[in-house]
């Protein structure tokens, strides 16, 4: 079933006021899986929120005024739960969406009937209001905040691969993978790092009771989000870093059970050069005899 849209409907919009941007997803009749052509405009109004500080997201479903009140309800609601799976999909903490809400059906308005067709297919959408977040924080705020970051950074003092072969490391212990460094934009390392994944696996292999999360990190967005991988087009580069050196180290010969690896986004920004914090990072989660 295919509906009627102006054409430009087909370029992204990003309405806004001074504290909103907005944006309209449109769906086919009694469908609620996104059209391809409308996850692409999705895809880049969600690229053009990485510059802004967001406070939170709301997401209204709605439907044409064909159907019963109750089938149009729960339409409008599979609609908007759709467009949340997206958002949180491509790297938007699901924290910041504080509403998503089917509306039911709009009224059909027209003075033509030669618009009905067209008309309906504006009503069948989701609306999406993204709320800026204030830009000053309070100094009390900021002074607290800072004190308790200082504590926590002292009780997990960061070490280095050269404790775990000294037998020093212990389970909650960190370690910042040095020298390894991603291309930008992909989960690749570059060519001066694989020198370090190698020495990083054998000291794996040599200390089998050392089980571990790989943590994946990005740099340059904004609001903890995650960054596109270019090579996929998917808005998870960090949970991809962390997946290669995963890879990496199972083609070494490090076993399975012992790894696990998950994707950081930007929540922990080391400051600096950027290509400090597209990174990965090594948590000890128990530590054994060596088999």
């Amino acid at each position: 079933m295919k509906y009627l849209i102006p054409i430009l409907l087909f370029i992204t919009q990003l309405g806004f006021s001074q504290n909103e941007f907005t944006h309209d997803v449109y769906f086919d009749t009694d469908r609620y899986v996104v059209p391809l052509t409308e996850e692409n405009r999705l895809l880049l109004f969600i690229s053009q929120l990485d510059t802004i500080a967001v406070e939170k997201v709301s997401i209204y479903g709605f439907t044409d005024d064909r159907g019963s009140n109750e089938y149009n309800l729960e339409l409008s609601q599979n609609r908007a739960n759709a467009i949340k799976e997206m958002f949180a999909g491509y790297g938007i903490d699901p924290n910041l969406i504080t509403n998503v809400n089917g509306k039911g059906e709009i009224l059909l308005k027209v003075l033509n009937e030669n618009e009905v067709s067209q008309i309906r297919g504006l009503n069948r959408k989701v609306e999406i209001i993204v709320s800026k977040k204030l830009p000053i924080k309070p100094v009390e705020a900021i002074v607290e905040n800072t004190k308790e970051e200082a504590e926590t950074a002292s009780d997990n003092k960061e070490k280095t691969t050269d404790d775990i072969k000294k037998g020093t490391i212990k389970k909650g212990d960190k370690i910042r993978l040095d020298k390894i460094y991603f291309k930008t934009n992909y989960s690749y390392v570059t060519s001066d790092s694989k020198k370090t994944l190698l020495e990083l696996a054998n000291i794996m292999l040599d200390n089998k009771g050392v089980y571990f999360t790989i943590q994946g990190h990005v740099c340059c967005t904004q609001n903890s989000r995650d960054a596109v991988d270019k090579k996929t087009g998917k808005r998870n580069l960090s949970l991809a870093r962390a997946k290669y050196i995963y890879d990496y180290l199972e083609r070494k010969g490090v076993e399975k059970k012992r790894m696990k690896f998950v994707g950081m986004r930007r929540k922990f920004p080391l400051g600096g050069e950027p290509k400090f914090d597209r990174r990965v990072e090594i948590l000890v989660t128990y530590v054994g005899k060596n088999n």
